[in-house]
């Protein structure tokens, strides 16, 4: 199965680069984590943000190859424990399909790409940093992933 966090963004600072990456790395080749960027529209003071938004989520779901699981991080997802996301990561795996997760700019997610997903998840009830999510989700799933494989990193 492959994970693959589509964000939003580009032009991260390093720091969030190299804490993406060092969770990603550590991934088994059954199970790899990527990230695919998704260009930020253009936002000015009176930029139309509806039609960026918009825009920003024909991009994302292009980007997304037919027949994956879609999962948006939203606030007003479903907040998972440790223990139940690693359930959802061994169902994901029994499904068979890989799992877009899909992360988007300051305004949020475009409504076509909520309606596209099949899951909706909260990290928390505060709205976080987009660019910590990428950290945050790749260091959680990294966590059920070492729960479900009796992994000593949960233990440390």
């Amino acid at each position: 199965m492959r994970l693959t966090l589509y964000a939003v963004g580009n032009k991260m600072p390093a720091w969030v680069s190299e804490g993406f990456n060092e969770y990603c790395r550590r991934f088994p080749r059954d199970m790899s984590f990527d990230l695919i960027e998704i260009p930020p529209g253009k936002r000015g003071k009176n930029a139309d943000i509806a039609r960026i938004l918009e825009k920003e989520g024909e991009l994302t779901l292009a980007a997304i190859p037919k027949g994956n699981r879609i999962v948006t991080l939203e606030v007003e997802g479903k907040p998972w424990t440790t223990p139940v996301l690693a359930q959802q990561l061994e169902r994901w795996q029994l499904d068979g399909r890989d799992v877009a997760l899909l992360v988007g700019g300051p305004e949020g997610l475009a409504p076509a790409c909520i309606k596209a997903s099949e899951q909706k998840w909260s990290l928390s009830p505060l709205t976080l940093p987009h660019p910590m999510v990428r950290i945050v989700v790749a260091e959680s799933l990294y966590r059920a992933w070492s729960i479900n494989n009796n992994h000593p990193y949960h233990r440390e």
